[in-house]
């Protein structure tokens, strides 16, 4: 285990507030325009990757200056509708995916950190309960319960 601390912040529950109150703006602005797919849907629908968006933008020009070549069921203005908004929310879904894995790692760190500060208590408690110091046993209980596995609980606490 280690003891390294390498994140010690803490943010101003104004700031916290401020930070919930735009990302509700923002979903309140967007919530109209957003869809849900269903995991199959989202399975079985083709993707539209970092390779193919440079295929849809030449094709997307090559239809609007010559279309001739428009199949008579497509509809070229839903499709530039739909290329809008993909060119439209693509730097927004960049700027969450990087604001979600700075989150993720911040939490993953600070959590981590957490966690190994609460195993070096809990193993300090479980030495003392062994060594039978004041309130140690009844601590070391309350904690261990965390680490049982079910239908193997001890009941009868002689596993200090």
């Amino acid at each position: 285990m280690s003891t390294k601390n390498s994140i010690s912040i803490q943010i101003p529950e104004a700031e916290l507030q401020t930070a919930r109150d735009a990302l509700n703006t923002i979903k309140a602005i967007l919530s109209p325009y957003l869809v849900a797919l269903s995991p199959s849907e989202r399975q079985t629908i083709p993707k539209m990757g970092d390779g193919t968006v440079p295929f849809v933008e030449k094709t997307m020009e090559y239809a609007q200056e010559d279309g001739q070549f428009l199949p008579p069921f497509l509809d070229l203005e839903e499709m530039d509708k739909d290329w809008n908004v993909v060119k439209s929310l693509m730097p927004v879904l960049r700027d969450i995916q990087q604001l979600n894995s700075n989150l993720n790692d911040t939490v993953t760190l600070a959590g981590s950190e957490a966690y190994v500060g609460a195993l070096g208590y809990y193993n300090s408690v479980k030495y003392g309960a062994k060594m039978n110091a004041a309130d140690a046993k009844v601590i070391y209980e309350d904690l261990r319960q965390r680490f049982e596995k079910p239908g193997s609980a001890s009941t009868n606490g002689t596993d200090v």
